[in-house]
């Protein structure tokens, strides 16, 4: 494997870049950052030398560096190993700390090494979907964003995020519904959403999971095929004007998507 690294920046997102870098020979010397980095290590371990202390960073473990906090980096005994971090500048931090926390101080985040497989992976997926969409706005990118941005201020932040009670009216819950049908071959944003129940972005994302029992991305999949399939059984309309019609413009998507739900492709249905 050959030392490299790639950087990417969603204009959707200032403030955020992603990085993805595959090391074996590189060694990252004695250094600091201006802005917040979470990183995971998804082949390999990374030792670092933190305030003294050595750290191990392999699978299933989180590491969040402050700025100014000054650190290291190299392969585990010379092996190789692959990085990929979410760089956050202190503006972006500050704006998402509005809304999750209620406060327009600048947090105070601190750092640390976090044991939690399943939030690491969950990390990876949101890694490489920021990378491969072009559309930072997408719902399940928006949502899986500020749970992201919810962990790392509960897990390492002197700002406390506010507790969010309470459910959707059953008004609002017929209004989504309306719009999402109404709209089902367009794109839909979580900020679209939220405006209709009249709420914030993460105040909607709660509520709405604790009305549902869904996050409002997989609800809005689950309509998107619920919906094909009446398409396809009405034997009126191809797959790929089916998949068009109820919102996905990359049929291998609409095909894994559906099979996963069904067990079956939509041209066995």
């Amino acid at each position: 494997m050959s030392d490299g690294v790639e950087y990417k920046r969603l204009a959707d997102l200032p403030g955020l870049v992603l990085g993805v870098g595959r090391f074996k020979e590189f060694s990252f010397e004695r250094h600091y950052h201006l802005d917040y980095h979470v990183g995971i290590v998804t082949e390999g371990i990374q030792r670092q030398c933190v305030n003294g202390d050595v750290i191990l960073l392999g699978p299933g473990r989180i590491s969040l560096m402050p700025p100014g906090e000054i650190h290291d980096g190299a392969g585990e005994s010379g092996n190789a190993y692959t990085l990929k971090t979410f760089r956050l500048s202190r503006d972006l931090l500050q704006d998402v700390a509005i809304e999750l926390t209620d406060s327009a101080r600048e947090p105070e985040l601190k750092g640390a090494t976090i044991d939690d497989p399943t939030q690491a992976a969950q990390l990876a997926r949101l890694h490489e979907a920021m990378r491969a969409s072009p559309d930072a706005c997408a719902l399940s990118v928006q949502s899986e964003w500020l749970s992201l941005l919810y962990f790392l201020f509960h897990r390492s932040g002197a700002t406390e995020p506010m507790a969010v009670k309470g459910t959707l009216s059953p008004m609002h819950r017929q209004r989504l519904k309306d719009y999402c049908l109404f709209h089902l071959s367009e794109k839909i944003t979580l900020d679209e959403l939220a405006t209709l129940c009249g709420l914030g972005r993460f105040h909607f994302l709660r509520r709405f999971k604790q009305t549902v029992g869904m996050t409002p991305h997989a609800w809005l999949l689950r309509l998107r095929l619920e919906h094909a399939c009446a398409l396809l059984a009405r034997g009126k309309q191809t797959i790929a004007e089916v998949a068009q019609g109820v919102g996905f413009y990359d049929q291998s998507h609409f095909n894994r998507a559906f099979r996963h739900a069904f067990g079956v492709a939509p041209s066995a249905y």
